[in-house]
């Protein structure tokens, strides 16, 4: 016999967090987590478009690392969990990702209107995602305790999005587009 798939724990509109305490499902923390789950799932959408094997292979890591945070924002208190910690090494890891695509592209001199191929044009997506993420984290720090390095990793993360959709365009010969003003 299968297991359920479903609680009905939250069927009042609260739910449970790690710290085995329950919030609404209104509360800015589920908004939290839940921005940084949709933020996963879309770079699972990214990632069925994407081919470049290299940022492929960078996405898939940042994939586990999205619900190591979502777990540490689960924890509702800022109680440590040990499997729930971003490290100073997981945002060192995305600053020489970062380096090293941009390494590879022309000085950025201008504004850049989001498009081109087609794992760009959802990297670019990603990247907002993860802007909204962290406004709702920053929000969060407001309420909570919480380990501050998630907002540093989120940061890290918008900037290493837009940087890979730029260097997916630049590798497919696509010139990027600046607004007019």
């Amino acid at each position: 016999m299968a297991g359920k798939y479903y609680t009905g724990t939250g069927d009042k509109g609260d739910t449970g967090l790690l710290a085995n305490h329950r919030v609404s499902k209104g509360d800015v923390l589920i908004e939290a987590i839940g921005n940084i789950d949709e933020l996963n799932s879309y770079i699972g959408i990214a990632l069925f478009h994407v081919r470049n094997d290299q940022v492929r292979a960078m996405l898939k890591h940042i994939q586990n690392e999205l619900f190591i945070i979502g777990a540490n924002l689960a924890s509702g208190d800022g109680k440590k969990i040990d499997k729930a910690i971003i490290d100073e090494k997981a945002i060192v890891r995305l600053e020489e990702n970062l380096e090293k695509l941009s390494s590879q592209l022309p000085p950025l001199k201008q504004f850049v209107i989001p498009g081109g191929c087609d794992g760009a044009v959802h990297l670019h997506f990603a990247r907002a995602l993860a802007r909204r993420a962290e406004r709702r984290i920053v929000s969060v720090s407001e309420k909570y305790e919480h380990d501050r390095r998630v907002i540093a990793y989120i940061n890290r993360l918008s900037s290493f999005l837009f940087v890979a959709a730029l260097y997916l365009n630049f590798s497919e010969g696509i010139e990027e587009e600046h607004p007019t003003y």
